[in-house]
């Protein structure tokens, strides 16, 4: 990994992210009813809520009935469903009031048909050999923006560091971010850290783009453990790909871990769909793992449906998120103890292996004398004990769910149910 003098800012070591996806988050749909909702998220235990693009779509070859968040149609306005950029300031206001941060997709590869741009600047686009603007991924309501064009490279900067500069955003989700020239991402994280200090996430897996990135996606293991639901791989499996990434990551490299997503949940299903009774291990997982753990709009309802992507079809709120207080505590064990945090060289993460290697994942994160043990069966094998082959630091230790309190310079292992998961913290 290149040296570039980016600094991820502290914050984002402790840190999680909320996907917001406005349009299905209420019946209204908009900005000032979100607002509503934050008290309740931050509650949670969120801290970084990720919306969705809130810019305008394109009318030209719109899909379904409200198109595609990611056919853009202007970079500096917002979508008149949401409401006005004065909505979408006062929502950032209240957002930094409640100690959360925001972040905004951006989609830099390519825009809508029709974009504002197409009239004013078509040399800021790629054309065929007949002349027309067009997209290479076979995407047909949106076409490709040309960066060997320096105006064009400049033409976006700007754009970005418009919402910095007008709404105080705290940083960018870029969607695939790997179309997009990495000197160019270089380029403008060094241009618009004069403005401010922002967190960078890029939906990728390239190694290399952690030049400009404080974190990417981890969407080959969100793949394996589909596989691994789905009896295509084994627990082997997932530590051959736990290897893989740490040895080709460094270790300050974020890997964002997630069981849903915008794109998951609507064109592959649920998490409900896709793992069954392994989601919550999963999610125990990606909060407890070296890493940052996301989240999706309405998991904590928890959300059964696959939610329309080109639609309206809002989230089917019940009154009561009854896993409102499952996130709440894993999003602030990951906040506060010191061995839960990410991407830092001082933590230690190793896996713990056990006489059911076969069934149960369990791994041990050490900062100090801080130490954070998490086992996890992932099997339907009920109700038995579990012992620890490999040395556990001892002394006493307090479960995260139950508040069992357990001295493992005694115990060497933990009773575990179906599909059961159990987190203890030992603090210095």
């Amino acid at each position: 990994m290149a040296f570039t003098g980016f600094v991820p800012l502290d914050w984002t070591h402790q840190s999680n992210i909320y996907e917001v996806n406005l349009r299905q988050y209420s019946p209204e749909g908009d900005f000032r009813a979100f607002a509503r909702e934050m008290p309740r998220l931050r509650d949670m235990g969120v801290q970084v809520l990720w919306f969705m693009p809130i810019t305008p779509i394109a009318t030209e070859k719109r899909k379904g009935t409200l198109g595609s968040y990611y056919a853009c149609g202007d970079y500096t306005s917002t979508n008149p469903e949401y409401g006005s950029i004065d909505d979408f300031r006062s929502l950032v206001t209240q957002a930094h009031a409640l100690g959360l941060k925001v972040i905004i997709d951006w989609v830099a590869n390519h825009t809508g048909y029709g974009h504002s741009w197409t009239h004013t600047h078509p040399e800021y686009f790629k054309k065929n050999e007949h002349g027309d603007f067009y997209d290479t991924n076979g995407w047909d309501d949106v076409i490709d923006l040309d960066y060997g064009n320096p105006a064009l490279r400049q033409a976006m900067i700007d754009a970005m560091d418009f919402w910095v500069r007008e709404t105080d955003i705290d940083g960018f989700r870029c969607d695939m971010a790997m179309l997009v020239p990495l000197d160019f991402w270089v380029e403008a994280r060094h241009q618009l850290d004069r403005r401010k200090k922002l967190f960078w996430l890029a939906e990728c897996e390239e190694l290399h783009y952690h030049d400009a990135f404080d974190a990417t996606y981890a969407w080959e293991w969100m793949h394996k453990t589909e596989d691994f639901a789905k009896g295509r791989t084994d627990i082997a499996g997932l530590d051959w790909l736990l290897n893989k990434i740490n040895a080709n990551y460094p270790p300050a490299a974020l890997k964002v871990w997630f069981t849903s997503n915008h794109d998951e949940n609507s064109w592959n299903g649920t998490e409900y769909e896709k793992y069954g009774n392994l989601t919550l291990p999963l999610a125990v997982f990606s909060a407890t793992w070296n890493g940052m753990p996301m989240i999706y709009s309405g998991q904590e309802a928890p959300n059964y449906k696959r939610l329309a992507f080109f639609d309206k079809d809002p989230i089917a709120w019940n009154g009561h998120s009854a896993l409102h207080g499952f996130y709440k505590k894993l999003l602030t064990l990951h906040a506060t103890h010191p061995a839960a945090r990410g991407g830092d060289p001082a933590v230690q993460t190793r896996r713990l292996h056990t006489d059911a290697d076969a069934q149960v994942f369990s791994f041990v994160r050490q900062n100090g004398e801080a130490v954070m043990l998490v086992v996890l069966n992932l099997s339907d094998r009920p109700d038995f004990f579990v012992q620890f082959h490999n040395d556990l630091p001892g002394g006493w230790y307090e479960e995260l769910f139950s508040g069992e309190q357990v001295d493992f310079s005694i115990k060497k292992g933990v009773h575990l149910h179906a599909w059961g998961y159990k987190v203890f913290t030992k603090k210095a």
